[in-house]
């Protein structure tokens, strides 16, 4: 995978368990929105991320984070949870989890898997499939669900902080927010059981790394168009973001980008720390917008 980079010197204090309610997270930015949540027709909670504009990458990271670059991203629900075991079950799929429990994230997930699932959960709730399953080609007009642009996700997990003062900035607020490879017992954990951050959304650092809609190109951000860049229109890897339980504290913030191959034509190895939320448009007439 990519994004290797220097481990930092933490010091982690005692293991603190928060619950994921959004009155839990007192270190979310003071401008932002309070979160407003739904239930799916299937019964998920998600959270309504207002549109925005945010300056996406980091000056001080990897050379693929590089240029920092202006970008607004319209407003999107997504899930409040990685998508769990017992998700797939409700739809009747196979569980290709390692590590067994309903509660726990889906992981050893494909992209391609990921694309499935998110048609299978479209149709059950009587929506439009954004995928198609044979080119895998998105319909970001369609009303169904989807996997999260790379934009969509990063600035989602940062709720209107910048880089330098999200959940990822310290050693204490991550290991707050996050199951990483200093305070887990060398597996995922439940969803929801650190703090969410300032719009509500749990375990965007660590337990799993999720994967994006886009390919991958080390070079995108420097010719990305500013209004909902949605990746390279090709790309043999797919992203994947938000560092998972066995990564350092350095791989758990919201700009370093991984990526792996989709296995969308070839059996790749997935790995038990890929897994993956979704997304999907708001219903009309609920479209926010940040403040």
């Amino acid at each position: 995978m990519n994004a290797a980079r220097v481990p930092l010197s933490i010091l982690l204090t005692s293991l603190i368990l928060g619950a994921c309610t959004p009155s839990a997270d007192t270190s979310g930015p003071t401008n932002a929105q309070p979160p407003e949540e739904i239930v799916s027709a299937s019964g998920v909670p998600m959270v309504l991320v207002p549109a925005g504009t945010f300056r996406m990458g980091s000056a001080a990271g990897n050379p693929d984070e590089q240029p920092v670059h202006e970008v607004t991203v319209g407003a999107l629900l997504m899930d409040r949870f990685e998508v769990t075991q017992d998700q797939f079950a409700a739809l009747e799929l196979s569980n290709p989890a390692h590590f067994k429990d309903p509660k726990r994230p889906v992981e050893q997930v494909r992209w391609s898997d990921a694309a499935l699932f998110c048609n299978e959960r479209s149709r059950k709730e009587g929506l439009t499939p954004c995928y198609d399953e044979l080119s895998f080609a998105c319909d970001f007009e369609a009303d169904g669900y989807r996997l999260p642009t790379e934009a969509e996700w990063e600035y989602a997990a940062r709720a209107g902080a910048s880089a330098a003062e999200d959940a990822a900035a310290d050693a204490q607020s991550l290991n707050n927010h996050a199951w990483f490879r200093e305070n887990v017992n060398g597996k995922t954990a439940l969803v929801g059981r650190k703090r969410p951050n300032a719009w509500g959304l749990c375990d965007m650092y660590g337990n799993v790394l999720e994967w994006c809609h886009d390919a991958y190109s080390p070079t995108y951000y420097a010719q990305s168009p500013a209004n909902d860049p949605r990746g390279p229109a090709q790309g043999e890897k797919r992203v994947l973001r938000g560092g998972a339980w066995d990564s350092s504290a350095d791989g758990c913030c919201s700009t370093v980008r991984y990526a792996e191959m989709p296995g969308i034509t070839d059996a790749c190895f997935a790995r038990d720390s890929f897994g993956f939320r979704c997304v999907r448009r708001p219903p009309a007439g609920e479209e926010p917008h940040s403040g």
